[in-house]
């Protein structure tokens, strides 16, 4: 006799979130790394402050458009990638967020009523 299985989509792999979400800047952190580049020199090339970089890379401020575009050219990583990690990043730190959630509740049981 075999047990029927259930699945909820918060199995299905592609579905799945992540514990802690990943800033873009550990990416990125980790690819610099990997390739020997100093942040002092890679900002340098930027043209970007060295503080701002290390943020970034820190997990400590956003990756921009512009700064996406930044890496791209600096580092061949493409920028869109970058950019909807930083927005899945960013969606999922606010979700973690329990008085913004009551928030979005109170709007959704509003909306329902119209």
């Amino acid at each position: 006799m075999s047990a029927k299985k259930t699945f909820s989509p918060d199995m299905v792999a592609n579905n799945i979130t992540p514990a802690y979400p990943t800033h873009p800047g550990e990416v990125l952190k980790d690819e610099i790394e990997f390739r020997g580049i100093s942040q002092r020199q890679l900002a340098k090339d930027m043209g970007i402050a060295y503080s701002a970089l290390n943020e970034i890379l820190n997990a400590r401020r956003p990756v921009t458009e512009k700064t996406a575009l930044l890496f791209e050219a600096a580092l061949g990583v493409n920028a869109e990638p970058l950019l909807r990690m930083q927005m899945r990043y960013n969606i999922q730190v606010i979700r973690k967020d329990s008085s913004f959630m009551e928030r979005l509740a109170k709007i959704r049981k509003a909306a329902a009523a119209f």
